[in-house]
């Protein structure tokens, strides 16, 4: 009975160990649209969230925009430059779309498609924004574009379009360079 026991205690910590060692924060979305090939991923806050506060050794640039902010779809080539400029170096840019989500199948989704966009777009669907803004970063005031760059040496917050990819990138490389 004894040898059982001892059995059952080192094959439960092996499959315990086992389990902690390939656990990783499930991102769940709340919905996905699918259209002409394209498939956008719809989050609420809450399942949005472990995207702002991952830890492992990628670089995030995590974009705020929607396809009706003019200065947000004037950045995004800069983005799509970044992600493709560093894509193979541990940087993930991130495109979290905030339409309407009765504006995800007839605009968002043909304007990626148009744009050819690249990077990870997904759409973030929570209304109640006065609950998430601050959780985001305590000084955004809402307003779009707002881009939030981290990995898990440094984080920075910027309420503001870029001009230029090379201001995009000095950015980058400064929480890179951390």
């Amino acid at each position: 009975m004894k040898r059982v026991s001892l059995l059952l205690l080192f094959l439960y910590s092996i499959m315990f160990s086992q389990k902690n060692s390939h656990e990783q924060v499930k991102l769940d979305p709340i919905n996905e649209y699918r259209k002409d090939g394209t498939t956008v991923k719809s989050y609420d806050f809450n399942s949005f969230e472990p995207y702002l506060h991952k830890s492992d050794d990628t670089t995030y640039v995590i974009n705020f925009w929607a396809t009706w902010c003019l200065p947000c779809v004037k950045e995004l080539p800069y983005f799509e430059q970044l992600n493709q400029k560093y894509k193979n170096q541990n940087v993930k840019v991130i495109l979290v779309s905030l339409d309407l989500p009765k504006k995800v199948e007839t605009n968002l989704i043909p304007f990626i498609k148009k744009k050819n966009l690249k990077s990870e777009v997904i759409h973030l669907n929570d209304p109640d924004a006065n609950a998430w803004i601050e959780k985001v970063d305590k000084g955004w005031s809402g307003s779009i574009p707002a881009t939030v760059i981290y990995n898990k040496k440094g984080r920075m917050f910027i309420e503001d379009s870029y001009s230029s990819f090379k201001e995009l990138e000095e950015e980058l490389l400064t929480i890179i360079k951390k």
